[in-house]
């Protein structure tokens, strides 16, 4: 009887979590799943019908939905090195003994861009580089530079506001990894050498590897979803130099109307995030 109620009690609290979390996040993953079997447009729906795996078929053999995804990768292989090693470096410096107040203050700034809406730093980059009245122009002595209009300018802006809001969550979950390093050990392996690499390397980093594979994991899945920003910002120009995947999902179900296409590739790319977050677990931790 006393495990029945114990049963009971441990639903009670978690049933409506589970639940809450059955109608945000599985129901409409498998609505998709319906949806990418089907033929489903929506200026067309009394024609949806059965159609197996061509959906996904045509997104495979899709050059323009592989051109998307090269370049989220690329952004992915740039933006996130950035954040790692400006993270780490932070974290280190907050991690010293001393600086007082100064660090109680370096640690609650970083937590200013983490608040800040992707939308809005989509919007607060159109004011600052805006080619005519933008601030980034004029302290550059009134230059006359086509930050949002020119594809490369563009693509670097997106990558350094990415790197600008989300290196703070690095450097907090780092400086996180840090404080769990036994002080006497660190203290004794400072006496036996002068150099910060083999200390990071030997006596930090096995207990900043659990972090690094959460920042990895989190990280990468944003940057391969990543859409108010970059809407906001650039809305995927000039061309499609910044049509990032999400971007052209986004395009094709509700600019396109082809809901069964946007769904087969919304599916591809979520089994691509999961196989990498893989990747990164196991090769990481069999380094633990």
């Amino acid at each position: 009887m006393r495990a029945q109620v114990s049963r009971r009690t441990i639903f009670a609290f978690i049933g409506p979590a589970v639940f809450g979390l059955a109608i945000v996040g599985i129901a409409p993953l498998l609505y998709a799943g319906w949806t990418s079997l089907h033929f489903f447009n929506l200026t067309k729906l009394k024609r949806i019908e059965f159609i197996g795996l061509e959906n996904y078929w045509n997104v495979v053999t899709d050059e323009v939905f592989w051109q998307a995804m090269g370049r989220t990768f690329f952004l992915l292989c740039t933006a996130l090195p950035l954040q790692i090693a400006l993270g780490l470096g932070i974290a280190l410096i907050l991690h010293k003994p001393g600086l007082g107040l100064l660090k109680t203050l370096a640690r609650l700034s970083l937590v200013l861009p983490m608040a800040t809406t992707y939308a809005v730093v989509g919007l607060l980059g159109q004011v600052m580089f805006n080619q005519k009245f933008g601030v980034v122009n004029q302290l550059m002595g009134g230059a006359n530079v086509n930050w949002i209009g020119d594809p490369t300018n563009a693509f670097a802006m997106i990558i350094f506001w990415d790197v600008w809001q989300w290196t703070p969550f690095v450097a907090l979950v780092l400086l996180a990894g840090l404080t769990m390093v036994p002080g006497e050990v660190e203290e004794a392996a400072r006496l036996e050498t002068k150099s910060w690499w083999v200390v990071l390397r030997h006596v930090q980093l096995p207990f900043l590897l659990p972090g690094l594979v959460a920042v990895l994991i989190l990280r990468t899945a944003d940057t391969l979803k990543l859409f108010d920003m970059v809407f906001t910002l650039t809305r995927g120009g000039p061309g499609s130099s910044t049509e990032f995947i999400s971007l052209m999902i986004q395009r094709v179900g509700f600019r396109g109307f082809d809901q069964g296409l946007a769904s087969a590739q919304a599916i591809i790319l979520l089994i691509i995030t999961i196989v990498l977050a893989q990747i990164y677990i196991r090769v990481f931790y069999k380094e633990v």
